[in-house]
């Protein structure tokens, strides 16, 4: 499993755009998003992380590899879309 935090993931939208620049990459990749903890974990059927990485940066968002456990949530700046607060 790779776990990535987005803290520029902001709202369901957000969440549609990453899943679709994942799955882009690798197709047969399960991915989970939690959008209040601004986490992405990924488990690769042949993507390597680096790969993964560059399609959620491509998309237009900042991943940071994370450790697998869910850390307190990071308070954004402001919205993505303009879709959400």
């Amino acid at each position: 499993m790779i776990t990535f935090e987005v803290n520029d993931m902001t709202c369901g939208h957000c969440v549609s755009t990453i899943t679709k620049a994942l799955k882009a990459t690798d197709k047969d990749a399960k991915v989970a998003i939690d959008l209040a903890s601004h986490r992405v974990q990924v488990e690769p059927a042949s993507a390597d992380a680096e790969e993964l990485a560059d399609a959620i940066k491509d998309a237009g968002y900042t991943p940071v590899p994370a450790q697998a456990s869910p850390a307190a949530p990071a308070k954004s700046a402001g919205s993505c879309c303009g879709g959400c607060h």
